[in-house]
């Protein structure tokens, strides 16, 4: 490797590894630790350290055989887990695409949660609810149900504050919409939402809209079909552009992490 091209490449895992470490840091401020925030978080630290210490840690590895090995397999396992990564944005592109086909009749409509602000739904999560209405307007025989519990320094839960959202911006009834506001996770999101359906005598054997962001589309429809629901039916609100491309960034750690603790 040529030197400019070094330079380049050593500027290149800074930016990047600054912007990963960074923004994974607010969102464990936020009270969002989990598998796919530190790991990505220890990514970009390790990118970050590569760059600036480029030659003394490539000296360091050099002066000792087994450290040499050690640098080009770490390498070598960067690589694979790069193809694994293009391989799972290629798998969530076709699970967007799918998720844009026009919504049939369906029982039920899930709306999941993703945060709230000072009692208002963040950015991303206003973007699921705008999406979710007119469905909800549109299959008015469909229970509608906002999923999602009380958050850190929040009184209200965030099926509450969903709710109200839906009622004060697309003027659906607060009668209509029915609220799961004890769950902390999607999981939970879906398997808290089955006992609300059950009483209302709605089956997971029906189609059962499941409305979330885009990026989530993949991982959400592969816990609702690992906790029994045989029909789910995604329906994707699109990411802000500012948050979209770190988002799939983080869902596919968050993605692996379910895999690991058998979420699917």
């Amino acid at each position: 490797m040529t030197k400019k091209l070094l330079t380049i490449a050593r500027a290149v895992l800074v930016v990047a590894g600054v912007v990963i470490a960074v923004d994974c840091a607010v969102l464990m401020t936020a009270d969002k630790i989990n598998f796919g925030t530190v790991v990505p978080f220890l990514l970009g630290s390790a990118f970050v350290a590569h760059g600036i210490f480029w030659h003394a840690i490539r000296k360091f590895a050099r002066q000792n055989p087994l450290r040499n090995r050690l640098w080009y397999a770490l390498w070598l396992l960067f690589f694979i887990w790069l193809i694994s990564f293009a391989l799972f944005i290629f798998a969530l592109q076709q699970q967007i695409k799918q998720s844009a086909q026009p919504v049939p009749e369906v029982a039920a409509i899930i709306v999941l949660g993703s945060g709230t602000v000072a009692g208002k739904p963040t950015p991303t999560l206003a973007k699921r609810l705008d999406t979710a209405a007119p469905l909800i307007k549109s299959q008015p025989e469909a229970l509608a149900l906002t999923s999602g519990g009380i958050g850190m320094g929040q009184t209200h839960s965030e099926a509450n504050i969903m709710a109200s959202y839906l009622h004060e911006r697309h003027g659906i009834a607060l009668e209509r919409i029915l609220q799961e506001g004890k769950s902390t996770s999607t999981a939970e999101n879906l398997i808290y939402s089955q006992v609300i359906l059950a009483a209302q005598g709605v089956s997971i054997k029906a189609p059962i809209a499941i409305v979330t962001s885009d990026f989530h589309t993949i991982r959400a429809a592969a816990i609702a079909r690992h906790q029994g629901y045989q029909r789910p039916i995604m329906l994707a609100s699109p990411t802000p552009l500012s948050i979209r491309y770190n988002a799939w960034f983080r869902e596919y750690f968050a993605f692996v992490s379910g895999w690991l603790f058998g979420e699917y």
